[in-house]
């Protein structure tokens, strides 16, 4: 959510046509997001991020609030598609036996991370020029393997990945 909390902003700036940004432009756009999700969403801006926050910013009708802050109509498509990618992949990461709750969004899963994959790497290149955290990389390469042979990913718990991720740190 965090993700695409920033991602909001950067579309609100424009940041895919300049990318030479200042502090107060990045607060200018964020205050500008924050107001509006306040008025459409009824969401209210949070320095840290709670799960309720999160939830309903992850949401097609955020990005289509989102939207109206932002000119250009072929973003507007680019959000839209990505928004329903993390739509489509979320219920396979949530359940606790995705292969027999969602069988069909599994058998898409690869396709959709693939897509959503490549979005990140075109259409907002300006933010991920090749570099995307451990993570976000496991949640779109690694979950049909993880599901494949765990039968769920509910044995990658955020404590294993925070782990992980402290374990990487130490070997840079």
């Amino acid at each position: 959510a965090a993700e695409f909390y920033k991602l909001f902003q950067l579309e609100i700036g424009e940041v895919y046509n300049n990318r030479s940004i200042t502090k107060e432009e990045r607060k200018r756009w964020q205050s500008a997001l924050d107001k509006h999700l306040r008025k459409k969403m009824k969401l209210k801006p949070m320095t840290r991020m709670n799960g309720n926050f999160a939830r309903k910013l992850m949401s097609r009708e955020t990005v289509d609030a989102v939207c109206e802050l932002i000119k250009c109509e072929e973003r507007h498509e680019a959000l839209r598609e990505l928004m329903d990618l993390y739509l489509k992949m979320k219920p396979v990461w949530r359940s606790s036996c995705p292969t027999k709750e969602c069988p069909e969004l599994v058998c898409q899963y690869s396709f959709n991370s693939q897509r959503f994959a490549e979005l990140l790497s075109t259409k907002f290149s300006y933010r991920y020029e090749g570099k995307i955290t451990n993570y976000f990389h496991k949640a779109l390469a690694h979950v049909p393997e993880l599901i494949e042979r765990d039968g769920s990913i509910g044995a990658w718990a955020s404590e294993g990945n925070e782990s992980g991720n402290k374990l990487f740190r130490r070997f840079r």
